[in-house]
């Protein structure tokens, strides 16, 4: 495999670019070469398979949604309560709607995942890393809840992200205090 980092990402960022404007269908190596303005057979020689491309375009998506740590240093400051949670989980949904490109690839990813046993398979351990890490983040900062609560989180920002960026309910709502509400009530202690 060529180990060239930086021409690996260049290939992943145009194979997203692709992937959020043509969909799963339009994601072709040959497509992805062209996207990034390099000689055909690039991407083939870096992604020998399409599951190895998807692959490494759902492991791109979670490096390019990463949060900015200039962004977490005053917020790991504050008290671990309720309050902070919210801020947390703001931060995450800005991030996913502020780049619906990534999200709209992601989506498209776990769908066709759903099809490929192989993408399935490398996609599966990406997601569970990072749903890993969020448990453990909560459970470091002294955040309310538990794994349950974080999995009740992503099933509900993954609807809201979905709701924001597909034909969704068709009632305005304010995201902001959506998500609030949405913290507060997964945290609520029963």
């Amino acid at each position: 495999m060529p180990r060239n980092p930086e021409r690996r990402t260049q290939l992943a960022d145009a194979g997203l670019a692709v992937l959020a404007e043509a969909g799963a269908r339009g994601l072709t190596h040959r497509a992805v070469d062209a996207a990034a303005g390099l000689p055909a057979g690039t991407a083939s020689n870096y992604f020998k398979t399409r599951d190895a491309l998807l692959g490494a375009l759902g492991e791109r998506i979670f490096e390019r949604l990463a949060p900015d740590p200039a962004v977490l240093e005053p917020l790991a400051r504050r008290k671990p309560d309720v309050d902070l949670m919210t801020d947390y989980v703001r931060y995450i949904v800005e991030r996913l709607l502020g780049r619906p490109e990534l999200s709209l690839a992601l989506l498209e990813l776990r769908l066709e995942a759903a099809r490929r046993p192989g993408l399935n398979e490398i996609l599966s351990r990406t997601i569970r890393q990072g749903f890993d890490a969020d448990v453990a983040f909560n459970s470091n900062a002294g955040l309310p809840g538990g794994a349950e609560e974080i999995r009740l989180l992503h099933f509900a920002i993954d609807g809201l992200v979905l709701d924001q960026l597909t034909p969704g309910t068709g009632h305005p709502y304010d995201v902001e205090a959506t998500t609030a509400r949405l913290v507060r009530r997964l945290t609520a202690k029963d």
